[in-house]
């Protein structure tokens, strides 16, 4: 799935309410030396409900993960194996211009593990090409292939590929709220 590349189609409603498509172009993918060949394609995101008609244009979708009203949609690839940056990187710039991309999507992760993390998200993933493993807090480990689909229902959790081809997901997370702490 290297240089993958993505097309994203989006309609809206002209001021007649008819449907139209407003916006067809490629979406640049995210990627860093942090993670070695690993892409992360913001789609779409909105941080408030959405009301029809609508001009389909894009709306404020400031952090990475979504507040409770709001959503992201996401294609993420990622390479077998534990990506590793370069011994030499800037691993503060690196961090800071993730940040500036992918804004709370690193301070979500928790310190000393391997990319475990909690999000106030109910995330619908689909496993498109590759595999797969979703660790939970406990160690347990489900191995997802191609097809394989996950109802993430916020729960504390990891992604790891530990196949040998690159593994593509896609996801859709739509905000929650969490009524008591984990």
């Amino acid at each position: 799935m290297d240089g993958m590349k993505v097309r994203r189609v989006v309609t809206g409603h002209d001021a007649e309410g008819r449907a139209r498509v407003v916006d067809d172009r490629e979406v640049a993918p995210i990627t860093s030396e942090l993670m070695p060949g690993c892409a992360f394609f913001p789609l779409w995101g909105r941080d408030e409900r959405p009301a029809f008609p609508d001009d389909g244009s894009p709306r404020p979708a400031e952090a990475w993960y979504p507040p409770p009203a709001g959503s992201r949609f996401m294609i993420n690839t990622v390479p077998p194996g534990e990506p590793a940056p370069p011994p030499d990187l800037d691993t503060a710039a690196a961090l800071e211009e993730l940040e500036r991309r992918m804004p709370g999507a690193m301070a979500a992760n928790e310190p000393g593990t391997r990319g475990m993390h909690t999000t106030d998200t109910l995330d619908y993933v689909l496993v498109v090409s590759g595999e797969a493993t979703l660790e939970l807090d406990d160690g347990e480990q489900t191995v997802l292939k191609a097809g394989d689909v996950v109802v993430q229902n916020g729960t504390r959790h990891a992604w790891h590929n530990h196949g040998t081809e690159p593994c593509t997901i896609v996801g859709v997370a739509i905000g929650a709220d969490r009524t008591r702490p984990v």
